[in-house]
Order: C-alpha cells, then structure tokens, then sequence
C-alpha cells in the first residue's frame, strides 16, 4: 500500500506539472498574439536559390559546415560508391576537375560579384538529393554536379550584417520540395496547383514505388510541380498557350487579407514592363497571384500587383500596406546562373533600408528568406510533413525593432511560417494544416 501511494503521489505531482507547464505554453501564446498587434506592417523579400549551408554555413553559432563535417556529407555516385574526387563541373573552366569530394568555398573560383552556374532543383531531384536522409546524392542528381557541394564566404555577404545584428533562422525549410514555381505559389496558398488535364508530354512517370522513370512539370495525378507559366497575362511573346496551365481556384492568402480589410501588394521587378509587352527582367514563373483566376486581367485583385518601384516609393513615403511582398527580377534575385550573389544582395539591402529608414519603421517587421535551396547541398534532414515537404534548409533573417538582436534561432519554421504569422496578426483562417501547424516566428521577436 505504501507504495501505491508513493506511487499515485507522484502520478498527481506530474499531472499538476504537467498542467503548469501547459499553462505557461498558453500563457506565452496568448502574449505572443497579445504582442504582435504592434506590428502593423510586414515586408516579405523573397529572395532565390540557395541553401543554408551555401550562404550561412560559416555563421557562427549556427548550424553549419562545422556540423556538417560531422556527419555524413561525402557525395556517391549512382552505384552508392563514393567518388574520388567531386564530379566535375560541366561546361565551366573556372573550377578544378579534382575537387575534393568535399565542401569547397566557390568564392576562390567564382567570385560573388560574378554568377555562378546554376544547379538542378526539382521536385523529384530535390527528394533523390536528399536520398532518405543519407543527403549523399546532391552531385549525382545535378546537371552541374560538384558544385553542389560549394559554399561562399558568409562574413563577406552583403546581408551578413542583417544577419548578425537580428535573428538569424537557422532551421528553416522551404515549404515544398524542388524549385522557386512550386514554392512561390506555396507561399501564397499552401496548396498545390492542379493540372489535371495537362499535355502528355508534361506529365512525369513514376513507377509503383514512386521512383522517378522520366521527369515532367506535373505529376501523374494531375499536381503541377515543376516549372509552368500561367495562361493569365502577361507571358512571354509568342507561347504555346498549350503549354500554359489554366487559371487556379484554390484559395490564396490575398482573399483572406481582403477579407480582412488587410492591405497587401505583391511588388514585382519588372512588372510594369511586362504588363505593357516592354522588355523587361520580370520572372513570370516567380508572380504566383499571376496563377490565379481571382488576379487575372479585369479583376479587382488585380490591383494588389505591381512594380518593385511602387514599393521603394511607398516605403519612401511611409505609405506601405500592411503586408508587402517584394521579388526583386532577373539579374537582381541571387539565382545561380543569371544573377550574382553580391549584387543581388546589395539590392536587397536597398529593400531593407528602405523600410528601416522610411516612416513605417517603428511598426514594421521585415522578413527575407529565400524560395529554395537551388540545388545547393545542406546537412539538416528536412521534416517530413506531408507527401510535398518540406524540402532543403534555406537561410531567413527576421528584421526590425522586434526582431531578437544578435541571435541565432533554433527553432523550426518553414516557408508558410509567413503565413502563419500573418494569420496570427490579423486574425485570418488558416488556408490547410500545414500554416495552421507551422510555427509564426515565435521565438524570433520580442515585444515592450
């Protein structure tokens, strides 16, 4: 008997624990929601192609390439046999042919002030890469194969002081597995466009286990998950309109905002230009409301897109709505292949300091993160969600007067994070349970 009372003592002493800490979950919760009603504008820069370990895998106190050395990086070719040296870099003179099978820093070749090549980042490649967890088939399943494996020097970034003077995510994942298409309309919906009807010709093969038999933009099951552009204007001159996916229904975050009375924009480079068939650096696969029936042409949504020049104007003047997307175009966006690092950074500077320096910055909180990894190598295992994500690990630095200063968070937050934020703060119904479930940048700000 003694002992079942000692027993059912300390049963009771862990339930009542158990309910304090319970308590003080929810009361942190409640101040966090409680909080985030002073902060009456967000900035979204959206930014492309690289992984964490490629950009901040030098950051000290972060999960990087010390780490990763740690663990299992070395790359292996189809037969699961290790290579002697990285494969080599196809159709570039600027790197050696006996790279190390190892990390290698691409600044010593390629500086950041030129554009690198660009790497594999698809939706099936993406999963191959990561190989379950083994992470040791970046180089094989990448059209510029060793280059997966380089990094750049951090300290050098244009955006490491952002880094170092806020918080610094180092466990965020882009959304969706793959490339900037997929996950920019994730962004928005946290859903996934259908094609149900789509050209042969599109549509991936897979067999019974779901390995990859030929790659296609969309599924067998009618998902477009690689690169498709709209049949909504604009698009470039002289398309197959075939080949364009018809206009989406499922809902975006845009009619949950409106609903809201929230005002929002999606500010675009390039966007006037292209509207007005000029030439232009606009990414048509990168306007993800340009998906949507509800944004086409004649619509009332329409007027939430425009110009990356708008929105320099409007944070000049403190006329910013309360949430702003920005996509810097072509050239300017850090994508491998057509942009460099530094001076895409160095735009994105200019974005920041704009909404630091302008009249909305007392209540305004700047988030910059990155589409996806650009078929970059990183350490960390992604979670495993659901059958879309999430997929590699992608820098986001959280900015502003209440952002954490000088820290490195720890805590998991993936692409509809944003989402989840805004929700929060305006009080919006979650689009599915992957924003429902994600975590809002709980442990990156910090209120009076």
């Amino acid at each position: 008997m003694h002992l079942n009372r000692i027993f059912y003592i300390s049963l009771l002493v862990l339930v009542i624990s158990g309910c304090g800490t319970n308590k003080n979950v929810s009361r942190q919760q409640t101040s966090f929601d409680k909080g985030i009603q002073q902060i009456n504008h967000v900035v979204v820069i959206y930014m492309e192609n690289h992984s964490f370990d490629n950009l901040y895998g030098e950051f000290k106190g972060a999960n990087g390439i010390e780490n990763a050395r740690k663990g299992n990086y070395i790359q292996v070719d189809k037969d699961g046999n290790p290579y002697k040296f990285l494969p080599e870099i196809p159709r570039n003179n600027s790197f050696p042919t006996n790279l190390p099978n190892n990390f290698f820093n691409i600044d010593q070749y390629v500086s950041a002030d030129k554009a690198s090549p660009d790497a594999t980042h698809r939706f099936y490649h993406n999963q191959m890469q990561i190989n379950g967890g083994k992470m040791d088939k970046f180089a094989l399943y990448n059209d510029s194969k060793g280059l997966a494996m380089g990094y750049y020097n951090t300290e050098k970034l244009p955006l490491y002081p952002f880094a170092k003077q806020y918080t610094l995510c180092d466990n965020f994942f882009q959304s969706g597995f793959g490339g900037s298409y997929f996950n920019h309309v994730y962004l928005i919906s946290a859903g996934v466009a259908v094609w149900p009807d789509a050209p042969k010709s599109m549509v991936a093969q897979v067999d019974a286990s779901g390995k990859l038999i030929k790659d296609g933009a969309v599924t067998p099951d009618g998902y477009a998950i690689n690169t498709v552009l709209s049949r909504n204007k604009p698009y470039p001159a002289k398309s197959d309109t075939t080949q364009l996916m018809p206009a989406q229904t499922i809902p975006t975050i845009g009619e949950g905002m409106t609903e809201k009375g929230v005002s929002w924009a999606w500010y675009s480079e390039g966007w006037d230009d292209a509207v007005a068939g000029r030439k232009n650096n606009f990414a048509y696969n990168h306007e993800p409301f340009l998906y949507f029936a509800k944004y086409k042409e004649g619509t009332e949504g329409r007027k939430h897109l425009k110009d990356q020049n708008d929105f320099l104007k409007a944070a000049k003047e403190g006329n910013l709505p309360n949430v702003s997307f920005v996509k810097p175009g072509g050239g300017n966006d850090e994508h491998p292949g057509s942009s460099a690092v530094y001076s895409s950074e160095q735009l994105a500077v200019k974005l920041i300091n704009a909404v630091l320096e302008g009249p909305n910055a007392k209540d305004a909180l700047v988030i910059l993160t990155y589409d996806e990894f650009g078929g970059f190598y990183d350490h960390v295992l992604p979670p495993k969600i659901d059958r879309w994500g999430p997929g590699s690990r992608i820098p986001a630095i959280v900015i502003g007067p209440f952002a954490k200063k000088g820290v490195v968070d720890h805590t998991q937050y993936e692409t509809v994070s944003i989402l989840s934020f805004i929700e929060h703060r305006w009080g919006i119904k979650p689009l599915a349970e992957r924003d429902k479930n994600a975590n809002p940048f709980r442990n990156a700000l910090v209120f009076k």
